[in-house]
């Protein structure tokens, strides 16, 4: 089984901490939707698994039609081997969201929204430049819910005028709704956003990680005393409303990603999209893959499998590590692991390295730490 990503490149407007591939330009809009769905006629070949899960990504998909979106999803119907019921997830602002286009949404084959909600609170949304209010989103899920059960929303922590009483209010809101997922990440400072100019020029504060971190612990507490399991760091799900998709990464399965910036992964090669819509439009009206391919060595698979096996709840296997890397390597990543099973950021259970509640804020540090080079 294996999932396909389209990566819709378009915005209202540019949230200041985003450093994804899109534009605020959408003159061009019907010419890239015809682009991604001749792409997607391009590699049918490319993968020979059946598809069980369909995203679209962006950037903002639910700036999209819903003969837009239509159209993609019949070329994937018509070109690859799909599942009877397939998790087919829209990523959507609550801007976008009024009862018109949820009703069309709900009768499309789309059967997951992930709404950017971010904060409930307008100087957050403010702050982050987001281009709803925290009125709409409240009206979005109030919209949503009735018509999809399935149905995930972001937030952003870390954020520096963020309390943490606030950052409670924020989790009880979303308890409230009655959501089966959430994805909730820290704010991060990336290279070249607004948001790293504005700080470096000293006209917004720097970011506080004992803050962030005050606040991951409120999230794993809270999230689990309202039923939710922490089965990615990132990610909580009521039982049964786990991301397929996001979860197909997460354990080693081959995806296609379609659209300028996509990236694809086949187990020993990942390729990606060249990051500029007009190229990617001339690219692929002239039937060549606007693409960088990259063929992946033992120790490039052996450091993402730990970097992706220790954000998630089934953990590194270490008879996979010795099977698929040799008994030297597993050796290896056990001496490098001791310090942290020592100091109780990692645990071995039954074959298997798991990162601790202790360690979870410190995931990504922790793996880098047991890559081989």
């Amino acid at each position: 089984m294996s999932g396909i990503y389209l990566h819709i490149p378009f915005c209202k407007q540019a949230c200041y901490y985003c450093d994804f591939h899109f534009s605020t330009s959408l003159k061009k809009k019907s010419e890239m939707i015809q682009a991604i769905a001749d792409e997607l006629i391009l590699r049918k070949n490319e993968l020979t698994q059946t598809i069980e899960t369909i995203y679209f990504g962006g950037g903002t998909p639910s700036l999209l039609t819903i003969d837009d979106l239509r159209l993609l999803i019949d070329t994937v119907y018509e070109n690859y081997s799909v599942i009877e019921n397939p998790e087919i997830t829209l990523e959507a602002n609550p801007d976008d969201l009024n009862e018109l286009k949820i009703e069309q949404l709900a009768n499309s084959l789309i059967n997951r929204l992930s709404i950017g909600i971010q904060s409930f609170f307008d100087d957050d949304l403010q702050f982050m430049n987001r281009a709803h209010n925290a009125k709409e989103a409240m009206n979005s899920l109030l919209v949503a819910t009735p018509h999809f059960d399935n149905i995930t929303i972001d937030l952003i922590y870390g954020i520096p005028s963020m309390s943490v009483e606030k950052w409670k209010q924020n989790l009880q809101k979303t308890f409230d709704f009655g959501v089966s997922h959430i994805s909730s990440y820290a704010l991060t400072v990336e290279p070249k956003t607004a948001l790293a100019n504005f700080i470096k020029k000293e006209k917004y504060p720097p970011l506080d990680e004992t803050l962030a971190a005050n606040h991951f612990d409120v999230l794993m507490e809270e999230t689990t005393k309202n039923g939710f399991i922490q089965y990615e760091i990132s990610n909580f799900g009521k039982p049964n409303f786990f991301s397929k998709h996001n979860t197909s990464y997460w354990q080693g399965k081959h995806y296609l990603g379609i659209g300028p910036s996509a990236h694809s992964y086949h187990g020993k090669t990942r390729s990606w999209n060249v990051s500029n819509n007009a190229r990617y439009i001339k690219s692929i009206q002239q039937k060549i893959l606007p693409q960088e391919i990259e063929k992946l060595t033992n120790n490039d698979r052996f450091n993402e499998k730990i970097m992706t096996g220790l954000r998630t709840i089934w953990g590194v296997s270490l008879i996979n590590i010795e099977k698929n890397y040799g008994i030297e390597i597993k050796n290896k990543l056990l001496n490098n692991a001791q310090k942290y099973i020592q100091n109780n950021t990692l645990k071995i259970k039954n074959n298997i390295l798991l990162i601790t509640d202790k360690g979870k804020f410190l995931a990504d540090g922790i793996a880098a730490d047991l890559f081989v080079v």
